[in-house]
């Protein structure tokens, strides 16, 4: 299994993967799940890849193939014919894999990116070869073990979200999938991308400082957060009765 998750704020774009591959129990791997096309200047373009191993690197492969022919990916004129070749590739792809065996070859990818002169935007891109792009309301989109990781980003992504802020949540978001499923595992890549072109790539490792500080205080966080919810009503009668009950003298607390 695997979790990806991508990102759109008025600042730029957050894009985020965990890399574990699992053939079974016998077969758990890392392998890098965020490709990254740039030409300074032009355009910059990640791609995130689930699903059937041999597929997607047959995509990534024949897209920096034909990228380097000046075709493909370089010479589309926007994002929406970016995703709409990725999914061409992709189909064509699964069907020269199922012609020669019976397996599962599906893929599913996120994409995001900008091309000069247009917005950056983020698309979903289904094994079918479809594809949808976020909603002003729902400015993120996810593929692979979305449940354990979509709690934060309802309460807290919206597009008025500062960059960094929206890129700490992406990590958190992954790390709550990690610990509920092990099937999704670090290292964790996330790229941050501000609009214009600058972009941060980090790669965190279960040790990594960083990651572990931002681990801990979300746990810490998420312990003062239950522990200051409101009581319950006889909770409050409980605790009066018992500090009158002690003979107190002053402020209960």
């Amino acid at each position: 299994m695997t979790y990806c998750l991508a990102i759109k704020v008025e600042e730029g774009l957050v894009l985020a993967s965990d890399s574990r591959t699992n053939a079974g129990v016998d077969h758990v791997s890392t392998y890098s799940k965020m490709h990254t096309f740039v030409w300074p200047k032009n355009r910059y373009l990640v791609l995130l890849s689930s699903g059937n191993l041999a597929t997607t690197q047959a995509v990534v492969k024949r897209m920096r193939s034909e990228a380097d022919h000046g075709a493909g990916i370089y010479s589309a004129p926007d994002m929406d014919a970016v995703a709409a070749y990725v999914g061409r590739l992709s189909t064509d792809i699964q069907k020269e894999h199922r012609e020669r065996s019976n397996a599962d070859f599906e893929a599913t990818f996120l994409l995001g990116g900008q091309i000069d002169g247009h917005q950056p935007e983020i698309f979903l891109i289904y094994p079918q070869g479809n594809y949808i792009h976020e909603s002003a309301e729902h400015p993120y989109l996810q593929m692979g073990e979305t449940k354990y990781g979509k709690p934060i980003l309802d309460r807290v992504i919206r597009r008025d979200t500062p960059l960094e802020l929206a890129g700490r949540c992406a990590l958190v978001s992954i790390n709550s999938t990690i610990r509920s499923n092990l099937t999704v595992g670090p290292p964790v890549e996330l790229l941050l991308y501000r609009n214009g072109g600058d972009a941060r790539l980090l790669s965190l490792s279960e040790h990594d400082p960083f990651y572990r500080a931002l681990n801990d205080a979300w746990n810490e966080g998420l312990k003062h957060a239950l522990n200051g919810l409101p009581k319950f009503e006889w909770e409050e009668e409980r605790r009066a009765a018992q500090f009158v009950q002690e003979g107190g003298s002053g402020t209960m607390r």
